[in-house]
């Protein structure tokens, strides 16, 4: 098989996990000769970054140690076309040749099987080869089929790049809950606007719902009602959006979902903004956490009468779910305005790492 297919050229995160200046380009590196009897090649159009891209190349996030398997090639999120098929991949798994796919961060789960931070930490990136690659070489379980493209749609891969972990968070957020899925006509509190905030923005208008959205940019305040939002507050001028938030809706009820991506400095606004019996999906703890605030405990939930969950991800089921619900609403994930060449991924992670990117941060491969 290696004979087939030209040098494909790889980053590499060092064993040492110093930071990026572990990083480096291998423009030499190849794909195996021989597939194993369930793992497919994919050649890699697109791939994009999140902070947990960040804090495995630091080895640590605060006091917690992040080890990653030596040299293994970082990044989870990406989307390309499939090459070859090893033979004991199931025909049920739809990854026949030319079939364009996206990748799921952790490999070997059932279908139906949510994610836990020891599947994360197994996860691509990180103890499994990543996306930063021309040729990848992935376990049938990670890959996830697009739907072809049509005459008045069609994703492009570096769109479909971020459905990895942002998309499919953002989705477990709104539509992971059985019987309580925003619909038209709920409200939706979205903070910031990074990956899952946009999307989760894009999915809560799509169902029609209503969304509030929060930043600190009046720049960036313009982009998000550019895409929907009705009402965006500015969280540094406004230090009070979650009553702000609450006050905006129909008699003042508050809102029925909020997607918390700060973690303990935002979950008192978050709070402050629900209805009751409404649900707060926390979805990361990127907040700042200097912050004065006691973070609120598990009381908290008994107090506001509320739904209050955390999500890692989602099920292969819920994704797939979910690129049907993309591809039927012909909603088109946003990028990030700059977009970076394999050779130079560490421009990227630069970016996300001084906070200047809307949305995700995007590396084009083919």
């Amino acid at each position: 098989m290696g004979s087939s297919f030209e040098t494909s050229g790889r980053w590499v995160l060092d064993s040492v996990q110093g930071g990026l200046s572990s990083l480096h380009f291998d423009a030499a590196a190849a794909p195996p000769v021989q597939l194993g009897p369930e793992e497919v090649l994919v050649r890699m159009h697109a791939a994009s970054l999140n902070y947990r891209d960040l804090v495995i190349a630091k080895g640590k996030s605060s006091s917690i140690p992040l080890p990653a398997t030596p040299d293994v090639t970082p990044g989870s999120d990406g989307s390309g076309v499939v090459l070859a098929v090893g033979p004991s991949v199931p025909s049920t798994a739809n990854l026949q040749p030319d079939a364009r796919v996206v990748t799921h961060l952790a490999p070997h789960l059932g279908d139906d099987t949510l994610p836990g931070f020891e599947d994360i930490l197994a996860g691509l990136g990180q103890q499994t080869p990543g996306t930063l690659c021309r040729l990848g070489v992935f376990h049938y379980s990670v890959l996830i089929p697009l739907p072809e493209p049509e005459s008045t749609f069609s994703m492009s891969f570096e769109a479909a790049a971020t459905l990895t972990c942002s998309g499919l968070t953002a989705w477990n957020a709104l539509m992971g809950l059985r019987g309580r899925e925003v619909r038209a006509g709920d409200w939706v509190l979205v903070q910031g606007t990074g990956g899952v905030s946009i999307a989760a923005l894009q999915i809560a208008i799509a169902a029609g719902a209503v969304v509030i959205a929060t930043t600190s940019s009046d720049a960036k305040a313009d982009r998000l009602r550019s895409l929907g939002a009705r009402h965006v507050l500015n969280y540094r001028s406004q230090p009070d959006w979650g009553a702000r938030a609450k006050a905006l809706t129909p008699g003042g009820r508050g809102v029925d979902h909020v997607v918390d991506i700060g973690g303990a400095p935002t979950l008192p606004q978050s709070l402050e903004a629900i209805r009751r019996d409404g649900v707060i999906t926390v979805v990361g703890m990127i907040g700042d956490s200097t912050a004065n605030e006691i973070p609120p405990d598990a009381m908290s939930a008994l107090y506001r009468i509320c739904v209050y969950r955390g999500v890692l991800l989602g099920t292969r089921s819920m994704f797939k779910d979910m690129v049907q619900f993309f591809h039927y609403k012909k909603i088109d994930p946003v990028v990030d305005d700059v977009t970076f060449q394999l050779e130079v991924a560490i421009k990227a992670y630069e970016r996300l790492e001084k906070q200047q990117h809307f949305s995700k941060v995007v590396i084009k491969i083919v």
